[in-house]
């Protein structure tokens, strides 16, 4: 992504407030930078780095924020950049691994108005909205939703229905996706290509739906974390590879590494049930049972077909916990 201080939406696909039936600018205001700062050691900084920048979202008076979790996941320092040009400290308070948020409460007084929730599953494919960035109109987008459809991740992620949206916002985590209500109905996550007949590919953003935070919200709030079982996470990376699940990474320390799965290993099955793509697999491997159970998966490896029994862990115990300065 782009640094937050040189580049700017291209006037013509800026939005523009006579457009819209709410006050735009005062929408926009609730959208904040952040700027994380994560250990040398811990154990995200090698793929998603010591450093990083995006967006968030105001969606309380008190200085709540919303965010993209891959943003502030250990982070020990954050830095909220607000419309007004002030830079206030943060405090990462929790980060949900199903959906991806994040929250982050600002350790100052804001006085910016906050974005209400809205209603995601509401919202039709063709609605126009807003891709909101910190800094206002020129950081922002006026977009539409061009789908809503399963989403998987390589890193053992997976949607039931995300939000895609275009066109696609240079710097796109933790964006405000806001409804025509001057609501919020997602947080931006991802940019991808769709390939389209004899044409370009697009360049889409992927939409973390804003209905899955409401369940989710007070437990976040109150304990950290959502209130179930963790999912048992097995620490490696897949891709579908002509109509084959492969393993093209591992995490380091992660439990498949320790048990002998390897990249180039085609994923076969699990409990000897075939697997055909990536959601299938990790609802596969999530339908077993709780963190700690073990994974019976089949891999073709070097011609042969081998049976390994993988251990499985809470990806959050992994992860170094935020302690309040």
């Amino acid at each position: 992504m782009t640094s937050a201080s040189d580049w700017t939406i291209a006037p013509a696909m800026q939005p523009k407030p006579e457009d819209y039936d709410y006050d735009l600018n005062s929408a926009l205001a609730a959208v904040v930078g952040v700027k994380a700062f994560v250990p040398a050691d811990a154990f995200t900084a090698e793929t998603l780095g010591t450093e990083r920048a995006g967006n968030g979202v105001l969606i309380r008076s008190d200085g709540l924020v919303l965010t993209i979790g891959y943003l502030v996941t250990e982070a020990e320092t954050i830095w909220l950049s607000l419309i007004d040009g002030r830079v206030v400290p943060g405090h990462v308070l929790a980060y949900d691994q199903v959906t991806g948020f994040g929250l982050v409460q600002a350790l100052a007084r804001l006085d910016l108005p906050a974005l209400s929730l809205g209603k995601s599953s509401a919202a039709p494919i063709g609605e126009h909205i807003v891709i909101g960035g910190a800094g206002g109109r020129q950081k922002s987008l006026a977009a539409r939703i061009v789908a809503r459809q399963e989403f998987a991740g390589y890193w053992e992620y997976v949607l039931d229905e995300a939000l895609f949206t275009a066109p696609a916002h240079p710097q796109w985590g933790g964006t405000a996706a806001i409804g025509p209500a001057g609501d919020l109905l997602g947080i931006g996550s991802l940019q991808l290509q769709q390939a389209r007949e004899n044409r370009p590919a697009e360049h889409l953003n992927m939409v973390v739906p804003i209905d899955l935070l409401k369940p989710i919200l007070d437990d976040l709030l109150n304990f950290g974390r959502p209130n179930r079982p963790p999912r048992p996470w097995l620490g490696l990376y897949a891709a579908e590879v002509s109509d084959k699940l492969v393993v093209v990474g591992l995490a380091n320390a992660g439990p498949a590494g320790r048990a002998d799965l390897r990249p180039g290993d085609i994923l076969v099955a699990i409990k000897d049930t075939p697997v055909r793509s990536l959601a299938e697999f990790f609802r596969r491997v999530w339908s077993l049972g709780d963190a700690g159970v073990e994974v019976p998966v089949t891999v073709y490896r070097d011609g042969r077909t081998l049976n390994l029994r993988l251990p499985s862990a809470d990806r959050a115990r992994f992860l170094k916990t935020q302690k309040l300065h």
